[in-house]
């Protein structure tokens, strides 16, 4: 509470909003300068970015060169900080003397860990898959999944580390005649 208060939430959470909205206004005006062919679709329940780019007729480098800044600057700031933020935890984990103070440290970390990790190990591959590969199967599913899937999850991994949710869930089961976690 003396790091994260109201005033410095509301701040993170404004910055974040003024942040992906610049970012989308930037790749709008980034794609007006593009000339497109007739009768094209595009693959995805939304538009890619990086589809879009690439479903112009006229030169893209310019596009995929801002694409690609913008990718670097938007996750790999964030990236950084989970990264920093993990090596303060790892070294203050390492001071606790007890093996279950360690256990239920790790732990904790571990669920949000593997969404981070999912999260940004899809996104790399939506954003440099395009530059490799043409399989836009394959990049629709990974988009599914950073954009669907991943929020989908957090509700889950971490309601299930609350004692509560975990007994409500063994009645409801146990209601339902279904097998208890």
């Amino acid at each position: 509470m003396s790091i994260m208060n109201h005033r410095l939430c509301g701040l993170l959470v404004l910055a974040s909003w003024f942040m992906s909205d610049l970012n989308s206004l930037l790749h709008s005006l980034m794609a007006l300068r593009l000339s497109f062919c007739t009768d094209l679709e595009i693959p995805h329940f939304f538009c890619e970015p990086n589809q879009v780019v690439h479903s112009a007729c006229s030169d893209t480098f310019l596009n995929d060169l801002v694409v690609y800044i913008a990718a670097v600057l938007l996750a790999g700031g964030p990236l950084a900080g989970i990264l920093y933020s993990y090596s303060k935890i790892v070294v203050s984990s390492r001071a606790i003397s007890s093996a279950r103070g360690k256990y239920k440290a790790f732990s904790t970390c571990a669920s949000h860990l593997s969404v981070v990790s999912l999260f940004y190990s899809t996104l790399l591959g939506v954003y440099l898959s395009y530059a490799v590969t043409q399989n836009l199967r394959s990049t629709a599913t990974a988009s599914v999944m950073y954009t669907v899937v991943t929020p989908m999850l957090n509700p889950f991994i971490y309601s299930l580390r609350n004692k509560d949710i975990k007994s409500a869930l063994k009645v409801l089961f146990e209601k339902i005649k279904i097998s208890p976690l």
